[in-house]
């Protein structure tokens, strides 16, 4: 079979990477893809983006299934596009997708449904925002409404930096149309972590647990980006706690979609915060597709044939499947532009990877590309093109030996004014050493 892969970052590498591994597969295409793609045996890029492209390209090629990456599409209704030329496509309609395009839809539905989440107002007056902090003062998260590549939120620890964020949404527009309703919500304390499922609008398959670590720098300090490493799976998601999430969490979600009659599927991701009794948990965000960088890591665990997973899932049986998972760790490190996440450069020579994909023939770790395109000398080079760059992803007995494995690579590659740090996982390490 053929199947279609759209977008062009690392979790679209993953995803495709592990969708070829499957017997039944003999071609991925990838839209528009990027350098590792390009390089990646049984991938080949597509420099298409537009939708009723894509619906053209995906009849010409007789593509069984395609499968959603990024949310951009899906907000555009690419899926309700495909069903409508009877094309299988794997993902959420664009009103079911609301759940990650509006914060507030997202959180206005949660209240329907008694899903646990912090306190919140919405607004889109400055004046009225600024009343509001002044009010109930620090710490508190401010959050854009729309859609801003994961980097939307700004948990200000003070009244200042509150303020200073709404003015930089309502009255700079400095993520425009994204930024032009916030979201003003009581701050949690506690432990981040991803929930990640499959499902086909009636029933649930988990994915392997994982956390990311959302700050640039170390100790979780600095702004806020899209990711900069996650490992797979988490200390902190107990049996008893996994069932509360899916009770509490996941099948609400199925459930209230059907109820308000938007079927839900696709994948569902959500980030959820663990507070200091290890048993409270609270959704922070809904995303309706594959986190990433925490697709990296869960797709070197995974054992089972995804595209069967997924074909399942288009057919409404995935009660009728299970997943199986590599039982040891793995950990991805981002590597960053120089620049991120306000202002990534992009144009720089990645040095080191001709030799980690030479001798990639391992199964222990993979190189997945983010943001990298070809420049250079002829063209051939491969050059930085976005915020994230690469996800260097390993595997390892246990999160010690994962870490040790994932930096010993990325270490081996280099580009000017790259970003990295070197703490991913530990919050995974301290546990363990408790």
């Amino acid at each position: 079979m053929k199947l279609l892969v759209i977008g062009g970052g690392g979790r679209e590498h993953a995803l495709a990477w592990k969708l070829f591994q499957s017997p039944r597969v003999h071609h991925v295409f990838v839209a528009p893809g990027n350098a590792g793609t390009a390089h990646e045996e049984g991938l080949e890029n597509i420099p298409l983006t537009a939708i009723p492209d894509l619906i053209q390209f995906a009849q010409e090629e007789n593509i069984t299934f395609t499968v959603v990456g990024p949310e951009a599409p899906l907000a555009e209704g690419i899926v309700d596009a495909f069903k409508a030329a009877n094309l299988k496509i794997f993902g959420p309609t664009q009103k079911a997708a609301q759940l990650e395009i509006s914060k507030t839809f997202a959180k206005e539905f949660m209240q329907r449904h008694k899903i646990p989440t912090a306190d919140f107002a919405s607004f889109k007056n400055a004046e009225l925002a600024h009343r509001y902090i002044d009010k109930i003062g620090a710490p508190i998260v401010i959050k854009a409404d729309g859609l801003a590549a994961g980097k939307g939120v700004i948990v200000a620890q003070s009244a200042k930096m509150a303020h200073d964020a709404v003015d930089m949404f309502l009255v700079d527009k400095q993520y425009g149309s994204a930024g032009s309703e916030i979201i003003i919500e009581k701050f949690l304390e506690g432990i981040e972590i991803s929930f990640i499922v499959m499902t086909d609008g009636k029933h649930v398959l988990p994915l392997a647990t994982s956390q990311d670590h959302k700050r640039l720098s170390n100790g979780d300090l600095g702004p806020n980006t899209g990711g900069m490493g996650a490992y797979s799976p988490t200390p902190f998601i107990t049996p008893e706690l996994h069932a509360k999430i899916l009770r509490e969490v996941i099948n609400p979600v199925i459930q209230g979609m059907k109820q308000e009659n938007s079927n839900y599927t696709g994948f569902l991701y959500a980030g959820l915060i663990i507070t200091p009794n290890d048993q409270d948990i609270k959704v922070l965000e809904f995303n309706c597709r594959m986190g990433d960088p925490e697709t990296q890591p869960i797709m070197l665990r995974l054992k089972s044939d995804l595209s069967i997973l997924i074909e399942h899932a288009l057919n409404g049986t995935l009660n009728k499947v299970e997943a199986d998972w590599d039982h040891r760790t793995a950990l991805g490190i981002i590597m960053a532009a120089q620049g991120y996440p306000e202002q990534p450069r992009k144009g720089d020579v990645i040095h080191g990877l001709l030799n980690l994909h030479n001798q990639q023939q391992s199964d222990n770790y993979h190189i997945f590309h983010s943001g990298t395109a070809f420049g250079g000398l002829d063209d051939k080079e491969i050059i930085t093109s976005g915020g994230r760059v690469l996800c260097i992803t390993a595997l390892g007995d246990n999160i010690n030996l994962a870490q040790q494995h994932a930096y010993s690579l990325a270490n081996q590659i280099s580009f000017n004014g790259s970003q990295m740090r070197d703490d991913i996982g530990y919050h995974s390490i301290n546990y363990h050493q408790k």
